[in-house]
């Protein structure tokens, strides 16, 4: 799978997703509790960790193309980042779409945003690095 693909595929969802407005306007949103683990949240948790995770990856990736992932030509790190970013951005998308109301209500609105930036510079490391291990092996 090539790195336009990917990337053509990481913008559809960010559009599809993330500019989507909720179905209902006229529904007055419920602010969570402060101490309350919301599905909102914890979507928003999952996809800034699998962000964070395809962004940590990927910097190993590019940096040291030839060592740790995979046996000798270090596809692995690069397909691992890529993956992540990927659902890392589907998931902040989701939950963007969805959330109720806005910054502060604790819906989780805030961690999508910042799992959709965080989920893109894992694509865009994962990309860079794929061609890179291609030529070193």
């Amino acid at each position: 799978m090539s790195v336009r693909v990917l990337a053509v595929t990481g913008a559809v969802l960010l559009v599809a997703f993330g500019f989507a407005g909720p179905a209902d306007a006229s529904v007055q949103p419920v602010a969570a509790s402060t101490y309350e683990m919301s599905a909102g949240r914890l979507g928003s948790i999952v996809a800034g960790v699998l962000g964070i995770i395809g962004v940590v990856v990927g910097g190993l990736a590019l940096a040291r193309p030839t060592s740790r992932f995979g046996t000798s030509t270090g596809r692995l790190g690069a397909t691992v980042a890529l993956s992540a970013g990927l659902i890392g951005m589907a998931i902040g998308g989701l939950v963007l779409t969805t959330a109720d109301g806005g910054l502060g209500t604790g819906n989780g609105l805030g961690g999508a945003v910042v799992a959709l930036a965080v989920g893109l510079i894992a694509m865009v490391l994962g990309g860079l690095a794929l061609p890179r291990s291609r030529r070193t092996g």
